[in-house]
């Protein structure tokens, strides 16, 4: 019965199934890493590993993780997203590695869509998309930021990625990439705190691939950087530290506020 396994001539055999693994990094994450772990795992698509990397946390949050089913719990006690996404990296073993930060939360098929994209399109290393954000009351600033989302960020990633071929806009609350893609690159620079990190990976990954942005299938996150820092000083970080990792390859802003609440 073997001849029923051959594929027709002129025709590719069936890819194999990507394995997924979810990797979300918590440090002080308890209010908020229920809704997130809730959100993977009741993707139409479930995840073959989810993970979380408890990050030097002294609240609940290992606790949080421990108790929900199907998730596996990795301390790093070195402070630092970056730390942390790396720590995930070395412990993952799909072939698709999606990162989420704690406060985001998955569309109920977005694992599903990514597994399709990324098989309709091998050339594919990284994507990540912009957010909608589910508890924020400014309208102004839920303005700015959608213009922002439908005119700059295309534009400019059609200019630096696919124009010039230096880089991407990316967008680090949730994104997936290839694990050989980011063990090309030798993973997470972990000499960057914070800001700019997201801007650093897309660079990277444009050296060896094409890094995709997302306009319609958008995860949510919380708005709490927004709320604490205002809508001016976010964006203004943002894009001061993108330019900054493009042009200088290092981020401007070392040092970053942690916002909790």
């Amino acid at each position: 019965m073997a001849h029923k396994n051959r594929h027709r001539p002129g025709t590719r055999p069936a890819l194999p199934p990507a394995r997924i693994s979810v990797i979300v990094c918590a440090y002080n994450e308890e209010e908020w890493l229920p809704g997130c772990l809730h959100s993977v795992l009741a993707q139409t698509r479930r995840p073959d590993q989810v993970v979380v990397v408890n990050n030097a946390s002294t609240d609940g949050t290992r606790d949080v993780a421990e108790r929900t089913r199907g998730v596996e719990v990795v301390d790093e006690w070195r402070r630092g997203l970056v730390q942390a996404r790396e720590t995930g990296r070395l412990h993952a073993c799909g072939d698709l590695l999606v990162y989420l930060d704690a406060d985001s939360r998955l569309p109920l098929d977005w694992l599903d869509v990514v597994e399709r994209v990324f098989r309709r399109r091998p050339g594919l290393v990284g994507v990540s998309g912009a957010f909608r954000f589910y508890d924020w009351n400014d309208p102004w600033g839920r303005v700015l930021v959608r213009a922002y989302d439908f005119t700059l960020a295309p534009l400019t990633h059609v200019l630096v990625h696919h124009v010039l071929g230096v880089g991407a806009v990316f967008y680090g609350g949730a994104f997936c990439v290839r694990r050989w893609a980011l063990d090309a690159i030798q993973g997470f620079d972990t000499s960057i705190e914070f800001h700019g990190e997201d801007a650093n990976l897309g660079r990277r990954l444009t050296a060896i691939g094409a890094v995709g942005l997302w306009s319609r299938h958008r995860a949510f996150t919380s708005a709490r950087r927004f709320r604490a820092l205002g809508t001016g000083t976010v964006v203004r970080l943002y894009v001061r530290n993108f330019w900054s990792e493009l042009v200088g390859h290092r981020p401007r802003d070392i040092r970053h506020v942690d916002v909790r609440a």
